[in-house]
């Protein structure tokens, strides 16, 4: 009697994201911020904290940000107080600001003998790769988010991106001002980048009295 031709059957493997937090990544709050800026000062980890304000300040993405360079942000023998990029997704111009904090991290780092000659901001170990890569900065942030007693898998470099903008919604409502910050093209991409809801709209509109 012929055996019929069965399936396979496999072993049941766990689910790759058993035990993560999957989804859109928490921004930081304003503590959060300065508990990790407090940390790295103690540590005296001079890149870290540059690459970490620049991170909050810029509001890039992982991509852009390693790949930037000294005269993005450096010129007439100081750093700037805005600088402007073409995003690498989108192919269009952003600016953004550098507040004096990341100014005087950024000049303490560019001042350390290990830039000299450096044309990118954060070169990387090896001379055959010209800077950090996206996955090194987010190790970076996830032990930045560890120092301070958060749980890893619910932040990531997209956390940085969102903290500031995060903030400046929440304080003023304005989507519009948002979106030229990101860069989006479209408004739909930064409502869902914002996680805005139908209670977020009725509360900026209860608001404003007419």
């Amino acid at each position: 009697m012929s055996t019929p031709n069965l399936p396979a059957i496999r072993a049941c493997r766990p689910a790759w994201n058993k035990g993560r937090i999957v989804g859109q990544k928490r921004p930081l709050m304003p503590r959060h911020v300065w508990a990790i800026r407090v940390r790295l000062e103690i540590a005296d980890r001079v890149r870290d904290l540059a690459l970490f304000n620049t991170a909050i300040d810029s509001k890039l993405r992982g991509c852009d940000l390693v790949k930037l360079k000294v005269a993005d942000v450096y010129a007439a023998s100081r750093v700037r107080e805005r600088a402007s990029i073409i995003q690498s997704k989108t192919q269009k111009p952003v600016r953004f600001e550098i507040t004096e904090g990341t100014r005087k991290s950024l000049a303490a780092w560019l001042a350390n003998p290990k830039m000299v000659g450096s044309q990118y901001l954060w070169p990387g170990r090896f001379h055959e790769r010209l800077h950090i890569s996206t996955r090194q900065y987010a190790r970076l942030v996830r032990d930045w988010v560890t120092s301070i007693g958060l749980e890893p898998s619910a932040y990531g470099t997209h956390s940085m991106r969102r903290t500031k903008v995060a903030q400046i919604y929440r304080k003023t409502g304005n989507l519009r001002a948002v979106q030229l910050l990101l860069g989006h093209t479209k408004m739909d991409s930064t409502v869902r980048y914002l996680g805005v809801e139908l209670e977020d709209a009725l509360a900026i509109a209860e608001a404003v009295e007419i």
